[in-house]
């Protein structure tokens, strides 16, 4: 790393302390576990939390180009961080401590490439998950890529167990890769409310100790939104693998084939306007589906609830690409704008506030 002077303690450096509140005793006792980087025999290198910003500070200063940059943006960085300016964690637990964590990551949050509906595709991107997980990324996919149960295997001439058992396995490799670290892993999944296994998806949670390392949201559609409000039958559909509509039929046999948006076609049967021919398992209630989402949501706190339509709408990227997943949830040290200035999300529990959006407050 390009060399940097020391910089002044702040006590040296003449500066009075800005908190007026000194920092308590579990404050300390997290950044003893969580942040405080340690040798390989678990010894302490920063020796306190000054040592610590001194540390992130240098880090992000050394891409200047030359030392008296270094030193002043260095400067500049640690004068915020004592002020209270607060990095991502990952940035204050991993930047400048190459030299004793070496495959680490400043990234605290990540979102998987389309999972495809293979075991090659599924099992590739579970690898990617767990070197992710072992950097200290949290990350993010969606499963309803992937065929419901039930759904035919051609090369294995046997039936599927769905997006929710591989789901157990991505379950297992961030428990297993998370427990060998300092930090619990994340991980967000997010689900098509159209997919034939959507039930299944939002009542997982209600079993015991099923799918504990992932948060779970729901893709919800404007059309799904207007059958509900309609009281109309909703369809769950997938993907059929097929080069011709003949082919399509014959294998959908007496089901329904409809068109639909798809995050990938690969193998799949396109019309001229991208959509992908889609066999309709069974037809629900719109409302049923509703209740079921409502009622576990009220129970379990999830799945959540992503209005991917509105999402999409607000991308800017919306020429180049569709969202299909999120990162795991906003963490307590998240900030949020309001109507009171920036706070962060810790601050708002259980406290009624306004949330601030292009210039219009949301309760």
């Amino acid at each position: 790393m390009p060399d940097i002077r020391p910089f002044p303690r702040a006590a040296e450096a003449g500066q009075a302390p800005s908190h007026e509140v000194p920092l308590q005793a579990t404050s300390l006792d997290i950044w003893q576990q969580k942040y405080c980087l340690r040798d390989q025999q678990g010894r302490p290198v920063d020796r306190d939390i000054e040592a610590t910003y001194e540390r992130v500070a240098r880090a992000i200063a050394a891409v200047e180009a030359s030392a008296d940059l270094r030193e002043h943006w260095g400067e500049r960085f640690l004068w915020a961080l004592r002020e209270g300016a607060i990095p991502a964690g990952r940035i204050l637990s991993n930047a400048g401590a190459g030299a004793h964590k070496a495959d680490t990551s400043t990234i605290n949050c990540t979102v998987s490439d389309t999972l495809n509906d293979s075991m090659e595709g599924i099992l590739s991107k579970n690898m990617e998950a767990g070197l992710t997980l072992k950097a200290g990324c949290g990350i993010g996919y969606e499963f309803s890529t992937l065929r419901p149960a039930g759904a035919h295997v051609a090369g294995a001439g046997a039936r599927t167990s769905g997006p929710l058992s591989f789901m157990d396995i991505f379950d297992k490799t961030c428990l297993t890769v998370s427990s060998a670290g300092g930090r619990r892993g994340a991980q967000m999944a997010t689900f098509d409310v159209s997919h034939p296994d959507v039930l299944d998806f939002i009542r997982a949670k209600r079993e015991p100790g099923r799918l504990r390392q992932f948060n779970l949201s729901l893709l919800i559609t404007d059309e799904f939104m207007q059958a509900v409000q309609a009281d109309e039958q909703w369809p769950l559909v997938f993907p059929i693998k097929a080069t011709s509509i003949a082919e399509a039929e014959a294998k959908a046999g007496d089901d329904p084939i409809v068109w639909r948006d798809w995050p990938c076609n690969d193998g799949y049967l396109s019309n001229e306007r991208g959509e992908v021919a889609c066999r309709v398992y069974r037809e629900v209630p719109a409302r049923h589906i509703w209740q079921t989402i409502m009622s576990s949501t009220y129970d379990y706190a999830e799945p959540g609830f992503i209005l991917i339509d509105r999402v999409n709408e607000m991308n800017n990227n919306w020429f180049c690409e569709s969202i299909r997943a999120t990162n795991p949830c906003v963490t307590g040290d998240s900030w949020v704008h309001t109507n009171q200035g920036p706070r962060q999300v810790l601050e708002l529990v259980n406290h009624p506030f306004l949330a601030r959006v292009d210039g219009v407050d949301h309760a």
